[in-house]
Formats: structure tokens, C-alpha cells, sequence
């Protein structure tokens, strides 16, 4: 009893100084990533502030001028005090004013996309991650069946082809052509967003065809990872043995093949994951979805440098803490790892 608790504590011990390891390692990372998105604008030629200003060809006095310098956070102060100011508001989740939104604060901005954007790129994700894996295991344990022979090699031909491409070939022939699928927006014009039947299945149904896009243009991969990496493992001694064994066969498939071979596509999850928050950037432009990537788009056109600050530090957040839950679920997956 005592010796098996012992052994409890130790792995205990092993999984929490891992752990910890790889917060420190990403919160760093964290301070890098603050540290070059503070200084990464202020080293590209020319000044933020006249760029802002030249849209109003010379109608603002002096005064409104400086009015609007200090409500967008520009000032002439040395980089370190404008750094430190600009911690400080990060920690207060403050990124300042939009400009292209104005009066509207970059947080509120975030925040709208944002909803879009869960909606649309992490369903569609998260979907194409679960049916690719399921195809990729399903392929893999009947090797030479239907599954195996006929979709790995359709899904990659339909996946070599870039968002933009089938996002406009899908909206011309089943929007355009076919009317099956509303063509811009992510909802009605004529309905007001609301808890309601008619704007859920408004949302649906914008969201329905951009969605099948990314899905069909992904799925390929993910299935085709999933299949090779459980090919390789149902090679190994341990497989047989349990076959030998006796073993359920829907049981080997899963709790022993399958759940060694994720270990590769956990990894690639974790990155498109934290990517999803930048927005499907493309497909949102030909469908005019209002996500991140379309926001990110126009932050870009009109200058909008507290957008772009905010955004970029959002999305690389967003990466950091994906990572950090896929090395978590690790632990959990690969016992490996908690001896290390």
C-alpha cells in the first residue's frame, strides 16, 4: 500500500514538473510575442499617426489633432514609456479605440468577429478533425476496402485546391447558379439578431455553404495523417498480442490502435485550433462572413493599427494556449510523457 502510494506521488510529481515546464516555456513565449507586437509597428517606415491623419487632408485644426492623437493612444513619448503604457493597458484589456470603427473600442470589435468566427472556422474544424480521424481509423483497420480506396484519393484531389478556389466555384454554382445558398453575409438582412427560430436558421443556412468548404477542402488531410500513423501502429507487437489475446476487435481498434495514432493528429488539432481565431481569411472575403479574417482584412486596408495590434496579439495567444492544452492532453494520451 504505502509503495504504491509512493509510486502515485512520484508520477504525480513527473506530470506536474512537465507541466510546468511547458507554462514557462509558453508564458515566455507570451512575452515575446507582446514585446514584438508592441515594437514590430513602431519599426515600419513612416508614422502611424500621419498615415491616420491624411485621410482628413489638412480639415482638422492643430487642437483636433491632438484630440484625436490621445483618444487612438498615439504619442511622442520615448519607446520604453510608450512600452510600459502599453503593458499596462493590455493587463487592464484595454488595446485602445478602432479607427475604422471610431468611436467603438477594439475589444468590443473583437468580440463581434469573434462569435462569427467560433461559429463558422471552429464547427467546421472540429468537424473535419472527428470525421477525417474516423475515416483515416476506419480506412486504416480495413486496408483495400472502400473507404480505403476510394475517398483518401478524392478528398486530396478536392484539398489541393486552395479555400478561395472552391469557396468561388461552390457560391457561383450552388449560390449564383443554383440558389440553393444565400451568397454573402452570415445572416438576412431583413432580420435583427436575436434568441429567436428565424435568425438561428438564417445563420445556418449562411453558414452552411462556407463551412462545406473548408470542411471539404481539409478533411482529406486529416484523414490521410490519421490513416498512415494507424497503419504503422497496427504493425506493432503490442496489436498482435492483443488480437492474440482475444481482445474485442472494436475494442483493439480504438483503445489500443486508435489512441496511439491520434497522438500526431492531436498536434496538427492543437495549431488549427489555435489558427481558427485569425479567421478561414478567404472564404470569409468571398462570402463577405464577418469573422476575424475579415476584420483582419480591413484593419489592413484602412490603417487601423490598434485593430491589427489587438488581432495579431489575439491570435497569437490563441496558438500558445492551444498548444498548451494539447500538451496537457498528452499527459493524459501518452503515459510517456509523464516519465520525462
Amino acid at each position: 500500500m504505502v509503495t504504491a502510494l509512493i509510486t502515485v506521488y512520484a508520477k504525480g510529481n513527473l506530470v506536474m514538473r512537465y507541466l510546468l515546464r511547458r507554462i514557462g516555456f509558453y508564458a515566455v513565449a507570451a512575452w515575446v510575442s507582446l514585446t514584438v507586437n508592441f515594437f514590430l509597428p513602431r519599426m515600419m517606415p513612416g508614422d502611424p499617426a500621419s498615415a491616420i491623419f491624411a485621410r482628413f487632408q489638412g480639415k482638422l485644426r492643430p487642437e483636433e489633432i491632438e484630440s484625436l492623437r490621445k483618444a487612438y493612444g498615439l504619442s511622442d513619448a520615448p519607446l520604453l514609456t510608450q512600452f510600459g503604457q502599453y503593458l499596462s493597458s493590455i493587463f487592464h484589456g484595454d488595446f485602445g479605440i478602432s479607427i475604422n470603427f471610431f468611436p467603438v473600442k477594439v475589444t468590443s470589435v473583437i468580440a463581434t468577429g469573434l462569435i462569427w468566427t467560433l461559429l463558422l472556422a471552429g464547427s467546421a474544424t472540429i468537424f473535419s478533425f472527428v470525421l477525417g480521424n474516423l475515416l483515416g481509423i476506419f480506412g486504416a483497420w480495413r486496408r483495400g476496402g472502400l473507404v480505403d480506396s476510394v475517398l483518401p484519393p478524392l478528398l486530396i484531389f478536392i484539398g489541393a485546391f486552395p479555400y478561395f478556389f472552391v469557396a468561388m466555384l461552390a457560391l457561383y454554382f450552388l449560390g449564383f447558379k443554383q440558389n440553393l445558398f444565400p451568397l454573402r453575409h452570415a445572416y438576412s438582412d431583413s432580420l435583427s439578431p436575436g434568441w429567436n427560430m428565424a435568425f438561428a436558421l438564417s445563420v445556418l443556412k449562411h453558414m452552411t455553404l462556407p463551412a462545406l468548404c473548408i470542411v471539404g477542402t481539409s478533411i482529406g488531410g486529416w484523414m490521410l495523417g490519421m490513416r498512415n500513423t494507424m497503419v504503422g501502429v497496427l504493425a506493432e507487437d503490442y496489436i498482435t498480442m492483443a488480437q492474440a489475446k482475444g481482445i474485442a476487435q472494436r475494442r483493439i481498434m480504438f483503445n489500443y490502435a486508435a489512441r496511439n495514432a491520434l497522438l500526431p493528429s492531436i498536434t496538427s488539432f492543437g495549431m488549427a485550433l489555435g489558427f481558427v481565431l485569425s479567421g478561414s481569411l478567404l472564404t470569409e472575403i468571398v462570402f463577405s462572413y464577418p469573422g476575424l479574417g475579415y476584420l483582419l482584412l480591413q484593419a489592413v486596408r484602412n490603417l487601423d493599427y490598434p485593430l491589427m495590434q489587438g488581432l495579431f496579439l489575439m491570435i497569437t495567444f490563441a496558438v500558445l494556449g492551444a498548444n498548451l492544452l494539447v500538451d496537457m492532453v498528452y499527459v493524459w494520451l501518452d503515459p510517456r510523457i509523464r516519465a520525462r
